[in-house]
């Protein structure tokens, strides 16, 4: 069976995408409830109305791939470790990382499905579990700083540190794990995704930021580390040949001047005037500095247009009438 595009199909402002290829890259917000609850059914609930949106710009016609985070969901997995430490052996946080991505993908899968075919706009979906390169010497591995899973009192934290994790205390909030960060190098399995995108799929994949693993001895192995979900969908945008890349967060817009008298909305800029605010320390790093680096890096890549947005102007950022909108510098 042969899957073309629905052209001339609504995408939210009424516009199509003729073919366009597009890499959303889902934050949080999309996989949770609006108070953070990530029960099962707030789960279902949330990524329902997330792909609602992402199925209007598959029927306007664009080649949509999807990658997504799974902090909550990497969260309720490291408590049930601990809280069943003394019944099963925990698991390592790459598996925590694997089963996430396959247990979001399939609802993703779901959804979109159920969304497509309201739209008579039928597509098949598919989520591939994915591997992202890191390198074993990478030095977020001396110094984990991300930090992952919920707040407990100190006692508990340092019985998980007895076992050679590490904690840190967040003020008044209680102690949390952090883990490493490392840089991503590659998305191993892009190669795959990328057939699969060819054949008229819409592909789910690097959720998380994909499975971190690093060469030892010649082989793959995974490695107890987070990889940051902004900048591996941007590896995966580049290996896509994606045009676009829309990161869909929680906010309209990047602010300038953020937590200043002086924070305004960004609406409109180029990736030099981008990578300037940058520079002069307008962006945090917890947040959205990584999402402006996964944006710079997207242009070098060759990347025609990239927008930061709110899941609810999904359709309109596609098009470049909704968030923060990235062009590449003129001449």
């Amino acid at each position: 069976m042969t899957w073309g595009h629905a052209e001339g199909r609504g995408c939210g402002d009424g516009g199509t995408l003729g073919g366009e290829r597009i890499l959303i890259a889902l934050g949080g917000n999309a996989m949770t409830a609006p108070d953070g609850s990530a029960t099962p059914d707030a789960q279902a609930a949330a990524i329902e109305a997330a792909m609602a949106r992402v199925a209007d710009l598959v029927a306007a016609g664009a080649r949509v791939a999807l990658t997504h985070g799974n902090g909550p969901q990497v969260g309720n997995l490291l408590i049930k470790n601990q809280l069943a430490a003394g019944v099963v052996p925990p698991v390592p946080l790459d598996w925590c990382g694997a089963q996430t991505q396959a247990t979001v993908g399939v609802m993703i899968m779901n959804a979109l499905e159920r969304a497509l075919a309201a739209r008579g706009a039928a597509r098949p979906v598919s989520t591939v579990v994915t591997r992202t390169l890191v390198d074993a010497a990478d030095p977020g591995f001396a110094a984990p700083v991300k930090p992952v899973g919920r707040y407990f009192p100190e006692a508990e934290a340092r019985r998980s540190m007895a076992l050679g994790q590490v904690w840190r205390r967040f003020g008044d909030r209680g102690w949390r794990r952090v883990v490493a960060s490392p840089e991503p190098l590659e998305i191993l399995d892009a190669d795959a995704a990328a057939l699969l995108l060819n054949a008229g799929h819409v592909v789910v994949a690097a959720g998380g930021g994909g499975v971190p693993v690093a060469r030892a001895d010649g082989a793959l192995r995974g490695v107890e580390a987070v990889v940051d979900k902004d900048l591996a969908a941007q590896l995966l945008a580049r290996r896509l040949e994606a045009t676009t890349l829309v990161i869909a967060t929680d906010v309209e817009n990047a602010m300038t001047g953020f937590g200043t008298p002086h924070a305004r909305p960004l609406h409109r800029t180029t990736v030099a005037e981008l990578t300037a605010l940058a520079a002069a320390g307008h962006f945090a790093g917890g947040s959205m500095g990584p999402k402006v680096e996964a944006v710079r890096r997207f242009f070098e890549g060759g990347g025609r247009r990239a927008a930061i947005a709110s899941l609810a102007r999904l359709g309109d950022a596609a098009h470049g009438k909704a968030g923060t909108v990235v062009e590449a510098d003129p001449g």
